[in-house]
């Protein structure tokens, strides 16, 4: 097999992992998507209990039904600027490693099954987003959707939330 033929094949396989269902939401008029398996449940925008010590990015948290879940606002933790909420501003639970976790959008477009051929790799520049938390950029509907690997947007807030049930 040719070195060509060998990336070729390492490519297909990667793309082919991240093609899925995603569901996917507005930040800032850029739109993102994220693995459908990965989303518990869509809530309206509620008031979250600020917790001390936590990076700016972190709202603070939530009851829902009787489970205390921190809450992150995506435009914050992208280095965008804050923003009033709008009657479409939404908090999607996500499970993140186990752990529930929330974050705060502008609002939620749609679900989307997104094939492995209208996916591509990040670009290294003009993206708000680092590198690292990109699992794809997807060619959809005409507008191109940056698909993040959530567990690794949020998985310092995760190792947060545990610091904080254990301090």
């Amino acid at each position: 097999m040719s070195v060509q033929t060998q990336t070729a094949a390492t490519t297909s396989m990667h793309t082919d992992r991240r093609a899925g269902k995603y569901l996917t939401f507005v930040l800032a008029e850029e739109e993102y998507g994220v693995e459908i398996l990965k989303v518990r449940e869509i809530i309206g925008m509620m008031d979250t209990t600020a917790v001390p010590g936590m990076p700016e990015y972190v709202n603070g948290v939530i009851n829902l039904r009787g489970k205390v879940i921190p809450v992150i606002d995506m435009r914050l933790k992208f280095g965008m600027p804050a923003v009033e909420h709008t009657s479409e501003t939404c908090i999607i639970v996500m499970d993140v490693r186990g752990n529930l976790m929330g974050v705060v959008v502008d609002r939620v477009s749609e679900v989307l099954e997104i094939l492995s051929e209208e996916i591509e790799d990040a670009p290294n520049v003009g993206v708000a987003v680092e590198n690292e938390f990109i699992l794809g950029m997807a060619k959809s509907k005409g507008r191109v959707k940056i698909l993040l690997e959530i567990d690794r947007v949020l998985c310092e807030a995760a190792s947060l939330e545990v610091a904080a049930a254990t301090a």
